[in-house]
C-alpha cells in the first residue's frame, strides 16, 4: 500500500486548446481539485491568464508522476509541494521553470523552503544562499490557453 500525503501544485505556461484538454484529462486522473477537499477538477475551472492551482489530500508518495512528466515534456512550468511522511521523507518543493530539469528543495509542512547546515556549507556564500532561495521561490507564470501570453 502506498503512503499518501497532501500535495499542491501551481501550473503555468502557454498551451493550445488541445494541449489544455489533454492536461485536464491528466489532472482528472491524478484526482486533483482547485481547492482542498473540493470537487474533482473540471476543464472550465482553468483560470486562463492566472496560474492554475491544484490540490489533493492523498497523493501516493506525494507524487503526481503523470502530470509532472507531461508538464516537463510540454515545458509547462510548475511548483509542487508535498507533505512529509513520518521517517520516510520530509516535506519538499519541486520546481520546474519550463526548461532544464526539475529541482527539489526541502520545505516545511507550510511550504516554506528550509535549508540545513550542510547545504549552507555546500553553497558557501550569502549570494549563493540567496540564489538558492530565489530558485526555490520561483514565481509560476500565468496559464495561457490558445493565445499569446499576457504581458504583466
Amino acid at each position: 500500500m502506498a503512503d499518501r500525503v497532501a500535495v499542491s501544485i501551481v501550473l503555468g505556461g502557454m498551451l493550445s486548446e488541445a494541449e489544455y484538454m489533454k492536461l485536464a484529462e491528466i489532472i482528472d486522473r491524478e484526482g486533483l481539485s482547485v481547492e482542498w477537499d473540493g470537487p474533482p477538477f473540471e476543464p472550465t475551472y482553468g483560470a486562463d491568464g492566472e496560474p492554475l492551482r491544484l490540490y489533493a489530500n492523498e497523493a501516493a508518495w506525494g507524487e503526481l508522476r503523470e502530470l509532472e512528466a507531461w508538464c516537463v515534456s510540454h515545458q509547462v512550468a510548475f511548483a509542487k509541494w508535498c507533505d512529509g511522511c513520518g521517517s520516510q521523507w520530509g516535506p519538499q518543493r519541486m520546481v520546474f521553470t519550463g526548461e532544464g530539469e526539475p529541482r527539489f528543495f526541502a520545505a516545511s509542512g507550510d511550504d516554506d523552503v528550509m535549508i540545513n547546515e550542510e547545504t549552507v556549507k555546500k553553497l558557501g556564500s550569502i549570494a549563493q544562499i540567496r540564489a538558492y532561495f530565489e530558485a526555490a521561490n520561483f514565481s509560476v507564470p500565468p496559464l495561457c490557453i490558445g493565445g499569446a501570453r499576457q504581458v504583466t
